[in-house]
């Protein structure tokens, strides 16, 4: 029996996070350059959009490259931003009703990737079937600590008091602070840790992870991590008594 025929539509997690590890072992494991594996992977991604917006996903936020990929070959990195800019096609959101958002230090990037992408984000503002999120040059840690440097300078302006600064403000301040915190976050590739990704924003995400590699995660694993994800009991720090209490007086 398929997964899909087991998900509670009723529970989908309206927001989720996947950190796709495995294209350059998935490309190795073929005798194949990196570059052919981050291409593979690119093509899950397009697939995995229409997937997700069929289950009912409201946000699907993908780490694309992180803020320590810079540090990798030069060659990769450079194939890298050329798929970047060759995969941005504007058709797939405008037929599925998705907007594209991004998420990190853009100022990083080559102009015409930049200039692409911001025009793509432009374009797609006002679909609202689901948001593709995409985490480029992103690092949790550089997010939180341009969050801090944005509230100290309103404290220091007389904009903000001490007092004031909670939970909420800094997760207005952050890049992330349009959409919900995930619900669900997913990592493949077999490694089992967050990689500076979302740190403020998982608090409380269930985690999935699997050894499949990106180019291989297809619609039916992205449907058994839903699975998965249904069977858990989201307690927020409360008792599981408490939680089905508060289930059975709503």
């Amino acid at each position: 029996m398929s997964y899909i025929e087991q998900i509670d539509k009723n529970n989908i997690p309206q927001h989720i996070a996947i950190i796709m590890d495995g294209n350059g072992r998935w490309a190795k494991q073929r005798g194949l350059d990196r570059s052919q594996g981050h291409q593979a992977g690119a093509a899950t991604v397009r697939k995995l959009v229409e997937h997700a917006l069929k289950l009912g996903v409201r946000y699907l936020t993908l780490y694309t490259f992180s803020t320590e990929n810079w540090n990798r070959p030069i060659a990769e990195v450079a194939a890298l931003m050329a798929l970047l800019f060759e995969s941005v096609e504007e058709e797939i959101f405008v037929k599925n009703n998705v907007s594209f958002k991004i998420i990190g230090d853009m100022s990083k990037l080559p102009d015409n990737v930049r200039d692409r992408l911001n025009a793509c984000v432009e374009r797609t503002a006002g679909n609202d079937s689901m948001s593709l999120v995409l985490a480029l040059s992103y690092s949790a840690k550089w997010e939180i600590t341009e969050a801090v440097r944005k509230i100290a300078a309103k404290a220091k302006n007389g904009e903000v008091a001490l007092g004031d600064i909670d939970e909420k403000m800094i997760s207005n301040e952050l890049t992330t602070c349009f959409m919900p915190d995930p619900d669900l976050l997913i990592r493949t590739g077999k490694e089992q840790r967050l990689s500076n990704f979302l740190l403020w924003q998982a608090a409380y995400s269930e985690f999935y992870f699997t050894e499949v590699l990106w180019p291989d995660f297809d619609k039916e694993e992205l449907y058994k991590a839903v699975y998965e994800y249904q069977k858990r009991q989201r307690r927020y720090g409360l008792t599981g008594e408490q939680v089905t209490k508060d289930e059975k007086t709503e």
